[in-house]
């Protein structure tokens, strides 16, 4: 680290931005990737041969994340079903895979996990979470997610106001050009026959007691 002298007096000491700034590789492999070691902690995604850091997310962010997976778990446990629900899995999409690991807030996948698996083979559900300052972020990942064949649905929830946008595909592979609003009924997430109450999503949010506050 370098040191800088100024105003004159020896015994001060300065230390420049380009000094503690963490040095990001150059464009980087999946493989490469995976075994890099990040200069800070947190979550990072490679976009594009990039690994980006991830802002931590909000409390609410965060409860909404919880929610969904505790109410998925359930169901599919309830049900004996194979599948499982992951947080935070690594994703490749087909678009430019070696260049790309992806990190949504939640995906479901039915095949086994191995244990020398370092991303999720064949999500067939993906769930993000949609904050003010992400959103940008948010969507770029989410048309990306639309490349992984496995990929069946895509849902976004929404952190403000309660709510949550539908992707499915279609029976000819493909997929529509927006995505279908539900603002107070339920998700009805098709590839693991589930009808999720956006009531129970977001009950132990502010948003849902703001709400009951005002009933």
């Amino acid at each position: 680290m370098a040191w800088q002298s100024f105003g004159g007096h020896a015994d001060c000491a300065r230390v420049t931005s380009m000094d503690v700034a963490p040095k990001l590789p150059e464009l980087m492999t999946v493989e490469a990737f995976l075994d890099w070691e990040a200069p800070t902690s947190g979550l990072w995604q490679l976009v594009d041969g990039v690994p980006p850091a991830m802002a931590p997310p909000s409390p609410t962010h965060g409860v909404i994340q919880a929610r969904i997976g505790q109410l998925i778990g359930a169901f599919l446990d309830s049900q004996s079903s194979p599948c499982r629900i992951v947080a935070t899995p690594g994703v490749v999409p087909a678009s430019r895979s070696d260049i790309n690991m992806l990190i949504p807030d939640l995906a479901v996948t039915c095949s086994p996990i191995r244990q020398e698996d370092k991303a999720l083979r064949y999500p067939v559900l993906v769930i993000e979470i949609l904050s003010p300052g992400n959103q940008a972020e948010t969507w770029i990942n989410v048309w990306a997610c639309t490349t992984i064949p496995s990929v069946r649905e895509i849902v976004v929830f929404r952190t403000t106001p309660i709510g949550a946008l539908i992707l499915r595909r279609n029976a000819e592979g493909s997929w529509p050009d927006q995505p279908a609003e539900v603002d107070r009924d339920e998700v009805a997430l098709e590839n693991i026959g589930l009808c999720l109450p956006i009531e129970a999503v977001y009950r132990t949010t502010w948003l849902a007691i703001g709400d009951a506050a005002r009933e």
